[in-house]
């Protein structure tokens, strides 16, 4: 079995720095199941492409010769395991990349922490579920998914489509991401493994899911099939994986912007009436609130007759039953509630439910994810769900000297991953406008001062299309 990863982020040969494997030379690693070998067959620096070849001995396995539950289940000796992506395929990821799996790269550690475009091609896999289940598993991820697909046998074409297909995904991402990605993805689509699942699966699933299989739309299917449909495994899984995703006294993805520097109310009251004021010049009547927190925006999008669909997603289901609360959902009437909905997702994770939005509210979120992970959540915004209009928000790090209790140097939020100057801001704004058909332009929120700015900096993106 063949898996091969490709990218074309200049030098390209860096990629050898992030899989620990030489683009020089053939390496060959003895497995429990077989032989792995790493090679290049293509190194340049403007394009690279790693292949991971994976050979195993099907005989050997139904004799019993491998590791002690390694192919007692494979009770034939003609089979796909040899050829066909499995969990085969996994065991020899984990083993050949545990390093770059694991994101640490001593050489080329500011790479190891940024998305770039990379390409992975699976010659040949098992899509049991067809289709629109490859698509279910990597789209909401934000990889480019190209499948290529045949019938059974051109001379009876009544047997239909074959299970087996060839799969390409491609995106803007960490190394790190993909491969942990198609490590538990790959076992998933082909809907078996080749041993005995235990108690000690769910900490391998947890570990490679870490910051994304949560969030994911098909977590339920993925952590089922992952776990041979044991349910009790499955069980403990899903409800070990809800606890990580919300833990007490933690703050989330995209949690609301509660504990911080930003002391006066009326400057967390002043952007949210900014925000809907901006959002009801647009016209909207369907607008999502990406990243709700605790249903503050939302309230009051409720109290206004012009908005007809509100939807709010946010990362923390905890947050989620706060926001409920806050709305008293159960107690409104049915046309009222009819009007609103809440849902847990991401805003690095691709989800069709953010589709045909008018307007879109992104307040105070963007600091609190990764730099990396930026990239990932313009395509998913602006080129995926992409909303008429799209209003969005973030501190301006050059007001930070007006709050008096903030140290200096310090973010406004203990979660905050960055906050950007005037200057960066708007550098980043117009880059996405111009990547994505949109026009942009820039308002403040709050009190302004001479040097400093406005302390919330706003940029109001609408389709290019729409505003011709």
């Amino acid at each position: 079995m063949l898996l091969t990863i490709s990218t074309t982020h200049h030098p390209a040969t860096d990629v050898g720095y992030l899989l620990h494997k030489n683009p020089a030379r053939l390496q060959t690693e003895e497995l429990s199941l077989g032989k792995a070998y790493v090679f290049y067959p293509d190194a340049s620096d403007d394009h690279c492409t790693a292949a991971l070849l994976v050979e195993i001995d099907p005989v050997a396995l139904v004799r019993g010769r491998g590791p002690a539950g390694e192919g007692g289940q494979l009770e034939q000796y003609v089979n796909d395991r040899p050829y066909a992506a499995n969990s085969f395929l996994s065991v020899a990821m984990g083993r050949i990349f545990s390093t770059a799996m694991s994101g640490r790269s001593k050489d080329r550690p500011e790479l190891a922490e940024t998305a770039i475009p990379l390409t992975a091609h699976l010659p040949v896999i098992a899509a049991r579920g067809g289709e629109d289940l490859v698509r279910r598993l990597f789209e909401p991820l934000g990889y480019t998914v190209e499948l290529k697909g045949s019938q059974l046998d051109d001379k009876f074409p009544e047997w239909g489509e074959s299970p087996y297909v060839s799969l390409t995904v491609s995106g803007m991402v960490r190394l790190q991401d993909l491969l942990t990605h198609l490590y538990v993805l790959i076992p998933v689509l082909d809907n078996e493994k080749h041993y005995w699942v235990a108690n000690d699966e769910i900490d391998k699933l947890l570990k490679r899911g870490e910051g994304w299989l949560g969030a994911h739309p098909e977590k339920d299917l993925i952590v089922t099939r992952y776990l041979k449909r044991q349910r009790s495994l499955t069980r403990e899984a899903l409800s070990r994986l809800l606890a990580e995703e919300t833990p007490s006294g933690e703050t989330e993805d995209m949690p609301s912007m509660e504990a911080s520097a930003e002391r006066t109310p009326s400057l967390h009251n002043q952007r949210l009436q900014t925000v809907l004021s901006v959002i009801r010049d647009t016209g909207a009547k369907r607008v999502v609130d990406l990243g709700c927190g605790e249903g503050k925006l939302l309230k009051l999008l409720l109290a206004e007759k012009q908005f007809d669909t509100i939807l709010g997603m946010d990362v923390s289901y905890r947050t989620l039953e706060t926001a409920k609360e806050r709305l008293r959902l159960d107690e409104l009437p049915e046309r009222q509630r009819s009007r609103i909905d809440l849902i847990q997702g991401s805003l690095t994770y691709r989800d069709q439910r953010l589709n045909g939005f008018e307007a879109a509210a992104i307040v105070e979120v963007i600091e609190h994810l990764d730099a990396p992970r930026l990239a990932t959540l313009e395509r998913i915004v602006f080129e995926f769900a992409r909303p008429t209009h799209v209003v969005l928000t973030t501190p301006n790090a050059e007001y930070n000297a007006v709050f008096e209790t903030l140290p200096a140097g310090e973010f406004r939020h203990g979660d905050h991953r960055f906050e950007w100057k005037r200057v960066e801001f708007e550098t980043w704004a117009s880059g996405v406008a111009e990547r994505f058909g949109y026009w942009v332009r820039f308002e403040p929120v709050g009190p302004v001062n001479a040097e400093r700015g406005d302390p919330t900096q706003m940029a109001v993106f609408t389709q290019k299309e729409v505003a011709a």
